[in-house]
């Protein structure tokens, strides 16, 4: 058993304990120079449901639900690499920068706060073990939605904004 009643009585009994092996090395997959001023940050919370059924077989023989409580963080700025000469003018001691428009620059769920609350797995069925994934994707999408939704884009906006107010001012 992989999880539920028998999976924790199976592990009081005989005292099992994880062993997760670390010794493969870490291959760094891609570098990226990055060129932007953070101006905001969103964290959010959202609990999620998922399921699998099989209609009219009833979930105790054959569903798979579980309740995601997710934790997550939405990052908006600007990108500055997109800054051309344009946006910029001189004159004389006065340097003055038209920046581009803020963009959502990140969403990523918090690994650490993020956990299944529950898991129901009919007694007919094995775990899926691709339902997890799914709901934590699904829980990403939905906090970027809600991050646009709740004006994220706006306050980056007015931040990057304040952000150049202050570096004309010195």
């Amino acid at each position: 058993a992989v999880h539920g009643f028998w999976n924790l009585a199976a592990t009081r009994l005989t005292h099992r304990s994880v062993h997760i092996d670390l010794s493969q090395p870490t291959v760094v997959a891609q570098i990226q120079r990055l060129a932007r001023l953070e101006t905001v940050t969103y964290t959010m919370d959202k609990v999620v449901e998922g399921d699998k059924e099989l209609p009219p077989i009833p979930d105790f023989l054959v569903g798979d639900k579980l309740v995601l409580v997710a934790e997550g963080h939405a990052l908006a700025g600007v990108d500055l690499s997109k800054l051309v000469s344009s946006n910029v003018r001189v004159e004389g001691r006065t340097v003055s920068v038209r920046l581009p428009p803020a963009q959502l620059l990140a969403v990523a769920l918090d690994e650490q706060k993020t956990h299944v609350y529950s898991r129901s797995t009919g007694i007919l069925v094995p775990v899926d073990p691709n339902l997890e994934s799914q709901v934590r994707a699904q829980a990403q999408q939905d906090l970027q939605s809600s991050a646009l939704q709740a004006g994220i884009l706006g306050t980056a906006e007015k931040r990057s904004e304040e952000h150049t107010s202050e570096l004309q001012s010195h």
